[in-house]
């Protein structure tokens, strides 16, 4: 099996994982909003959806028009980056439990949580995202990726960050209750 062939399952295995992380966050979605949950900035998520999307599909792309070159010193280190990446996010949904979304969701009411990653790091998804958008791609060397989605998700997740900042602002302040 080619190394562009073992990439293209590799990349095919985090869409899969992506699609998981899609029903979990429908799932969710339904359990908070029959709290009486607001969503916040839903204006960004389209966009976000196609850029983590082109993540995936201009990965495997480059890799195969552009013939990228698997470097072993390279490919395996970014691997090992996309393994711990994920890691990470898992480890974000199992401690946000239900009140995790793949959209800005708040249930009134509800605190912050301060335990797991979240102790550690205000965004630790964040940082999983930036992390695999970076080394995934890389793994076959496919750098144009990597720039591109690089730099369109930090100013996206500029804009995120800030929405979810203020709806949880929001939520926790007296007036919120």
């Amino acid at each position: 099996m080619t190394s562009e062939l073992l990439f293209t399952v590799l990349v095919l295995a985090v869409g899969l994982e992506r699609l998981a992380e899609l029903v979990l966050s429908r799932r969710h979605a339904r359990w908070a909003f029959a709290r009486g949950a607001k969503e916040y900035g839903s204006g960004h998520y389209g966009p976000m959806v196609v850029l983590h999307s082109a993540l995936l599909v201009g990965s495997v792309a480059e890799v195969w028009l552009l013939g990228r070159a698997f470097l072993p010193a390279l490919g395996w280190t970014m691997l090992a980056i996309v393994v711990a990446a994920q890691a990470l996010r898992w480890w974000c949904i199992a401690t946000l439990g239900r009140q995790w979304n793949t959209r800005v969701i708040v249930v009134p009411g509800l605190a912050l949580v301060n335990r797991g990653p979240y102790r550690l790091l205000r965004h630790p998804n964040y940082v999983a995202v930036v992390l695999e958008g970076a080394a995934l791609p890389l793994v076959h060397s496919a750098w144009i990726t990597a720039c591109l989605f690089t730099v369109l998700d930090a100013w996206l997740l500029t804009v995120r960050i800030r929405v979810e900042d203020r709806a949880l602002a929001t939520a926790s302040s007296p007036a919120a209750s």
